[in-house]
């Protein structure tokens, strides 16, 4: 009944391989009865524990540059915890538990790096974009603005060519087949200008495109494809500066192998129907 799978892992290993030595029992023992003396530090503690992801499994995927932008906020969210952590565990001025909150690398840099790069909900897919947040890089900020400028002119077109053919339920769409088009219903293409080449012919409409409608796709898919490349090289770095600190990590995992598992000896000693 441990908290996380890493003491699980942990807890499996203890049991097949115990301790034989009697200063390093009884020192486990002494962490076990502290936090069964302290309500409200166990608690705290199984609390912020539930929401540890396996960093052990974490770290191996960052390791073989297999992680998605949800792996490292999956990552973030476990880190993000850690100074209540060792805040909670200060309390103890001796054994075990003083030495776990003496050693426990906090990670807040590689948080705030985390924080400040990684939108909260990323799509899984690298190529699909959408992963950078907002005022991280600048010119993922200009051609994000770049796009949304380019809606507003779509808006504008589509207007402007209503008062110009005068046909009132004209549109100007997007699919990602055909691009940018003009479309126009079939009982209004008649009235179509010299300009528009028609693209398509559907049973209920038409569908024509323009020089300034192409020029304007080329600008757009060159925005899209240059800031799908830029967003590939941060986020590579990105996983390149959660590696950078592969043994911190390690040692933080450690260290929730050995927390969780004196929290489940507690289960164990005193038979209270919980998870640890």
């Amino acid at each position: 009944k441990t908290k996380t799978a890493m003491g699980a892992r942990t807890l499996r290993k203890m049991i097949e391989q115990p301790l034989i030595h009697k200063g390093a029992i009884q020192d486990r023992l002494d962490a076990v009865e502290m936090l069964k003396d302290n309500l409200m530090a166990r608690e705290e503690l199984r609390e912020y524990m539930n929401s540890i992801y396996d960093l052990e499994r974490l770290t191996m995927k960052v390791s073989y540059r297999t992680a998605n932008p949800r792996d490292l906020i999956s990552f973030k969210t476990s880190i993000q915890y850690l100074p209540y952590i060792k805040d909670i565990l200060a309390q103890f001025s001796k054994g075990v538990l003083a030495k776990m909150a003496e050693s426990l690398d906090t990670l807040e840099d590689l948080h705030e790096l985390l924080e400040s790069s990684i939108e909260e909900d990323p799509p899984i897919p690298i190529k699909e974009g959408g992963i950078i947040k907002e005022g991280f890089d600048e010119e993922i900020d200009h051609l994000k603005k770049a796009k949304t400028d380019g809606k507003t002119w779509l808006a504008e077109l589509e207007e402007r060519e209503r008062e110009k053919t005068g046909i009132k339920n004209l549109k100007v769409k997007y699919n990602k087949v055909f691009g940018y088009y003009i479309e126009i219903p079939k009982g209004n293409a008649g009235r179509a200008p010299m300009n528009y080449i028609r693209k398509q012919t559907l049973v209920n409409a038409e569908r024509f495109i323009t020089d300034e409608l192409k020029a304007f796709e080329r600008e757009m898919f060159s925005a899209e494809s240059e800031m799908l490349a830029i967003e590939e090289r941060i986020y590579a770095g990105l996983v390149e500066a959660v590696l950078a600190q592969a043994a911190a990590i390690q040692r933080t995992a450690n260290f929730f192998d050995e927390l969780s598992l004196v929290a489940c000896w507690l289960c164990l000693r005193t038979r209270e129907n919980f998870r640890c």
